[in-house]
C-alpha cells in the first residue's frame, strides 16, 4: 500500500469511527445497514495489524453505499453523521479504484476480468452521490431530478424513447456518419493523388469545419425538408472533414524508407496504397472514426431543435423542457449517452481487432 492509500485508509476510518460516535451520541435511531458499515470502517483500522485484501475496500464502499441511500428517508433533514457516511463510502471507493489500479499495473495479466470495475465503481460512485445530494439537500427536482426519478421516467417511457432513437440515431446518425466518412475518406484518396487538391481543399475544410452548427442546421432543414435527411446532412458536414484531414496525415505516416523499398519493388500506386500507405494510415482513420462517432450524434440532436417531425432525441428535449418535464429531458440525455458510448465503443472493438499489428494497441 503506497503512502496515499495509507492516508485514504486512515481517512475513512476514522470518519467511520467519528460518525458512529456522533450518531449514537445524538441518540439518533439505530440502523442496522448503516451501524454495520460504519463499525465494520471502524475496525478496518485493525488492517495494518491484519493485512485485508483489496475487497475489503470494495466491499466497505458498496455497504456504504447502500447504507446512505437507505437511511435517506429515514432521517428528515440528514443528520452531520450520515454525511461522513457519504464522504467515507466515497473515500473507499476511491481506495478501492487506487488499489485495483495499481494491481492491474503490476499484473497485466488480470486487466482483462477486472478493468471494467475501475469505471463501473467511479460511475456507481457518483450515482451515488448524487442522489444522496438531491434528496438530502431537498433540491427541487426542476433544477437537478435524482437519479432514481431519471431511471423510473426511462422504465416508465421505453415506446418513446425507443422511436426517438430510430429517428435521431438509426436514420439521421447512421447515414450521416456513413456517407460523411466515406465522403472524406474518397476524397482523401484524390487529395492524396492531386497536389492541387492538397493546397486548394485541406484549407477549405478547416474553414468549413469551423462553421458553427447552430447556423448550418436551418439552412439544411430548409433544403432537406423536416425529417431525417436533414438531419443526416448536417452530420456529413460535421464528420467529412475530420475524416479528411486524418486520412491525408495518416497516408503521410509511411516512412520514406518504406516507400522507397515499394518502388524498389516496382510496385504500382495502387499496391503501395493497399499493402503500405493504408495500413500505416489505419491508426489515424480509426480516430477520425472515433472522434465523428461522438460528432455525428451531436450535430444531429442540435440539428433536430430546428425543425423535426413528432419524434427525435433532439425534439423531445426541447418540447419537454418547455414543459417543464426535466426528468424526460434526462432520460433523453441519458439514452443519448448510452448511445454513443456503445458506438464509440463499437468503432474501438474494430480498431483493436484491425489494427492489433499497431505499437499503440500492443497490451490493450
Amino acid at each position: 500500500m503506497s503512502q496515499f492509500q495509507f492516508y485514504l485508509a486512515i481517512i475513512a476510518s476514522g470518519l467511520c469511527a467519528a460518525a458512529l460516535a456522533l450518531s449514537f451520541a445524538t441518540g439518533a435511531q439505530p440502523q442496522l445497514l448503516l451501524h454495520g458499515f460504519l463499525a465494520l470502517g471502524a475496525l478496518s483500522l485493525l488492517r495494518f495489524v491484519f493485512p485485508a485484501g483489496i475487497w475489503l475496500d470494495g466491499l466497505l464502499a458498496l455497504l456504504g453505499g447502500m447504507a446512505v441511500l437507505g437511511s435517506l428517508s429515514l432521517y428528515p433533514g440528514p443528520p452531520s453523521f450520515l454525511w461522513m457516511a457519504l464522504l467515507a463510502a466515497w473515500l473507499w471507493s476511491w481506495l478501492f479504484v487506487e488499489r485495483l489500479a495499481h494491481l492491474m499495473a503490476r499484473a497485466p495479466s488480470s486487466r482483462r476480468g477486472l478493468e471494467i470495475l475501475i469505471p463501473l465503481t467511479f460511475g456507481l460512485a457518483i450515482l451515488v452521490g448524487w442522489e444522496a445530494i438531491t434528496r438530502g439537500t431537498g433540491i427541487p427536482q426542476v433544477i437537478l431530478p435524482p437519479p432514481s426519478q431519471i431511471g423510473s421516467r426511462i422504465v416508465a417511457s421505453l415506446p418513446t424513447l425507443w422511436i426517438d432513437f430510430q429517428q435521431t440515431f438509426l436514420k439521421a446518425v447512421l447515414a450521416g456518419y456513413a456517407l460523411g466518412c466515406g465522403l472524406g475518406f474518397g476524397v482523401a484518396i484524390l487529395v492524396d493523388r492531386s497536389p492541387f487538391l492538397k493546397s486548394g481543399l485541406l484549407p477549405l475544410g478547416s474553414f468549413v469545419s469551423a462553421l458553427p452548427i447552430v447556423g448550418v442546421a436551418p439552412i439544411m432543414v430548409m433544403w432537406f425538408g423536416f425529417d431525417w435527411q436533414s438531419k443526416a446532412a448536417v452530420v456529413v458536414i460535421m464528420t467529412f472533414f475530420p475524416m479528411l484531414v486524418n486520412t491525408v496525415a495518416g497516408l503521410n505516416a509511411a516512412s520514406a524508407i518504406e516507400r522507397d523499398l515499394m518502388r524498389t519493388y516496382a510496385a504500382s500506386y495502387v499496391q503501395t496504397l493497399l499493402k503500405l500507405r493504408l495500413p500505416a494510415a489505419a491508426p489515424f482513420i480509426f480516430n477520425a472514426l472515433k472522434i465523428c462517432s461522438t460528432l455525428a450524434l451531436i450535430g444531429a440532436i442540435v440539428a433536430e431543435f430546428f425543425g423535426s417531425p413528432v419524434a427525435g432525441m433532439g425534439f423531445r428535449i426541447s418540447a419537454e423542457i418547455g414543459r417543464m418535464n426535466v426528468d424526460m429531458v434526462w432520460a433523453e440525455i441519458a439514452m443519448a449517452a448510452l448511445a454513443g458510448s456503445i458506438f464509440y465503443g463499437v468503432v474501438a472493438l474494430l480498431e483493436r481487432g484491425i489494427t492489433f499489428w499497431h505499437p499503440s494497441m500492443r497490451g490493450a
